[in-house]
């Protein structure tokens, strides 16, 4: 059984909701643990990949001087502030 989802909004799997670590064989256990590794190590080049695009779109705004449309990029860069932040704490996680 595979305790990783895809989360389309953070670009990477994630540890399931409901996955009870205390009823999973060790060997399952060290097979999640690894994969989660692999994972976890992709996490700072997705931010840098969203620093990137913050990046982008702080200049866009920049130049912008309409005001729905600063306000549609500002709530953008809000979002991928927010993943950012979210892909940080995942990168805490560890065994």
């Amino acid at each position: 059984m595979d305790y990783l989802v895809f989360d389309k909004r953070l670009g990477i799997s994630v540890p399931g909701e409901y996955v009870d670590f205390d009823s999973i064989s060790e060997k399952e256990l060290e097979d999640f643990w690894l994969k989660w590794e692999k994972i976890r190590g992709t996490i700072p080049d997705r931010i840098q990949e969203l620093d990137r695009m913050m990046e982008k779109l702080q200049t866009e705004l920049s130049f912008e001087e309409d005001f729905e449309e600063s306000c549609r990029l500002n709530a953008q860069i809000a979002e991928l502030a927010s993943i950012v932040n979210d892909l940080w704490l995942l990168y805490r996680v560890s065994p």
